[in-house]
């Protein structure tokens, strides 16, 4: 189990956890304005609003796990 995607497209099992690119973005954003003059004291803490469930059905196959077509459907990204 795994927090990032990145984790599962090289190999591993399932992920939940939120999208790099969108944790980039935010951050590229709260630079910006750091870099226009706000006080990053004043700039609100953020948390990633979406988590995105990647399963790896290839890895489960070597593990011998069966994973469930229900889970599957739950799954933002299935790679196979």
């Amino acid at each position: 189990m795994y927090g990032w995607r990145e984790f599962v497209e090289a190999g591993g099992l399932v992920s939940y956890g939120p999208s790099l690119p969108d944790v980039y973005r935010r951050s590229a954003r709260l630079v910006g304005k750091i870099l226009e003059g706000v006080i990053p004291a004043d700039l609100p803490v953020e948390i990633p609003t979406y988590l995105e469930l990647v399963v790896n059905l290839k890895a489960a196959k070597a593990l011998g796990l069966a994973i469930s077509d229900r889970f599957l459907l739950l799954a933002d990204d299935v790679i196979e």
